[in-house]
């Protein structure tokens, strides 16, 4: 089962799943790839194994993207987790990934400003 129902289709971002909008999806099998932006602002792309009311997710192939800022001499890196389990509490963004426009793109030359939290002190 796919996730593109549920998205809209003026934005490829989804809001944070609420339990209305996963209980369709727990009665089958779904694996999309998937873009989390955290809570404390790191970047998480893998593949969508499994989610549930409180939007705890489980992800598969994951690679934590850590995007340099263009001042920084080092190259930008992706950095491989596996298989991920992220606490709903966590999740500020998911957000399906067009996997060609994806692997177009050569992550390590990628420059950009660091993306920040969204706790406030």
């Amino acid at each position: 089962m796919s996730l593109q129902p549920f998205v809209n289709s003026n934005s490829p971002i989804i809001p944070c799943p609420s339990a209305y909008l996963l209980e369709p999806l727990l009665t089958g099998p779904f694996i999309e790839k998937v873009l989390i932006l955290t809570a404390d602002g790191r970047t998480l792309v893998g593949m969508l194994l499994s989610c549930d009311q409180l939007t705890n997710l489980v992800l598969g192939d994951t690679v934590e993207r850590m995007i340099r800022p263009p001042e920084d001499d080092e190259p930008s890196v992706e950095v491989s987790h596996g298989l991920y389990i992220i606490r709903g509490e966590n999740v500020a963004v998911c957000g399906l990934v067009d996997e060609e426009l994806d692997a177009s793109i050569d992550w390590e030359k990628v420059r950009g400003s660091v993306i920040g939290g969204v706790k406030h002190s």
